[in-house]
C-alpha cells in the first residue's frame, strides 16, 4: 500500500554495462553516456560526481595500467545509492588513497572518487579487479523520484485528479512510468482544453510552459 508523499509511478532503473578500451579518447564519450542514462533515470542530480568518478576511474586504468586496456563500465542501483563500476584484468595495480602533496598528480584521481562519492572499493575476481564507487542520491528506494515543490505538487495533482481511471486496486501498486505518462497527457489536454475555453491560446501557453521549464532545470554556466 502506497503511503502518503510516497512515489506513486516507480522508475525502472535497469543496470547497464559498457565495453570500451581504456584510453583517454574515450572519456568523453563515457561521460556524455553516462549523463544521457542519468537523465533518462531522473537523476540529474548526481550527474556532475558520477562524470568525476567515471573521468578518474578510467584515468586510472589508462595510468597505472596501460592505454588499450579492454575495460567495462557498469552502472546500477545499490537500493537509494547510484554505482559505478569499472573493471580491468590486471589484479596487481590496486587503486589506494594517497594524500597528494603540492603539486604532485599521484593520488589525485583517488582521491577527487573519495571526495565525491560516498563510499567507494575494490573487488578481486578470478580474471578481474572491480573499482566500484557509490554515490548518495537522496532517494527513498531504487525506483523512487527525487524530490522538488514541483515533483511533489505534480504527484498531489496525480494523485487528485489523474488517477480517476485507475482501477482502485491497482492504485494499491506502485504504478509504472508508461501509465504516468498516459495519465499526464491526459492532464494536459485537459489543461489545453480549458485554456482554450477561456479564450486563451494553447500553444502560447505550451511555448511559456516549456522556456519556463527549460530555464529551471538549466544547468549554472
Amino acid at each position: 500500500m502506497i503511503g502518503l508523499g510516497e512515489c506513486w509511478f516507480g522508475v525502472d532503473r535497469k543496470a547497464w554495462d559498457l565495453a570500451f578500451l581504456a584510453n583517454a579518447e574515450e572519456v568523453a564519450g563515457l561521460r556524455r553516456v553516462m549523463r544521457l542514462h542519468l537523465e533518462l533515470w531522473g537523476l540529474p542530480g548526481v550527474i556532475y560526481a558520477a562524470q568525476i568518478c567515471v573521468t578518474e576511474l578510467v584515468a586510472n586504468v589508462v595510468r597505472h595500467v596501460g592505454p588499450g586496456t579492454p575495460s567495462c563500465l557498469a552502472v546500477s542501483m545499490n537500493g537509494n545509492r547510484l554505482r559505478i563500476e569499472v573493471s580491468d584484468p590486471d589484479l596487481r595495480a590496486l587503486p589506494t588513497l594517497i594524500r597528494a602533496a603540492g603539486e604532485s598528480e599521484a593520488g589525485r584521481g583517488v582521491a577527487l572518487v573519495d571526495g565525491v562519492a560516498d563510499r567507494w572499493g575494490v573487488i578481486l575476481r578470478g580474471d578481474s579487479k572491480v573499482t566500484w564507487c557509490e554515490l548518495a542520491t537522496d532517494l527513498r528506494s531504487s525506483s523512487d523520484h527525487v524530490d522538488s515543490p514541483q515533483v511533489a505538487k505534480a504527484e498531489a495533482l496525480l494523485r487528485f485528479c489523474g488517477l480517476s481511471g485507475v482501477p482502485a486496486r491497482a492504485q494499491r501498486d506502485r504504478l509504472n512510468l508508461t501509465l504516468g505518462r498516459e495519465v499526464v497527457i491526459d492532464l494536459v489536454v485537459d489543461l489545453l482544453h480549458w485554456l482554450r475555453a477561456h479564450g486563451c491560446d494553447p500553444d502560447d501557453a505550451l511555448d511559456c510552459a516549456q522556456a519556463q521549464f527549460e530555464s529551471e532545470v538549466a544547468e549554472p554556466a
